[in-house]
């Protein structure tokens, strides 16, 4: 039950994570996290948390591929833009 509310709670925060405050952002990361966070593996998952922690000037430069992403995000941000746009 414990383990059970903590995920719910770090699920959660991670979610709040996700509005960045940018509308590009927004757009893009809400909905990967709704729709595919879930299932992504443990070490994606630990990939997606530790690259909410990045400045929103730099998300959104590897995002529209302005900038090459990290390699440690590469295939991350691969999979966030294969989602379609709503």
């Amino acid at each position: 039950m414990i383990d059970e509310q903590s995920s719910e709670q770090r699920l959660r925060r991670l979610s709040w994570r996700c509005r960045r405050g940018m509308k590009e952002l927004d757009v893009l990361l809400q909905p990967f996290f709704e729709h595919r966070y879930i299932s992504l593996s443990a070490e994606q998952q630990a990939c997606f948390e530790a690259m909410m922690a990045e400045e929103d000037v730099d998300l959104l430069d590897w995002l529209v591929n302005a900038v090459p992403a990290p390699d440690n995000y590469a295939p991350l941000i691969g999979l966030i833009l294969e989602l379609p746009l709503a």
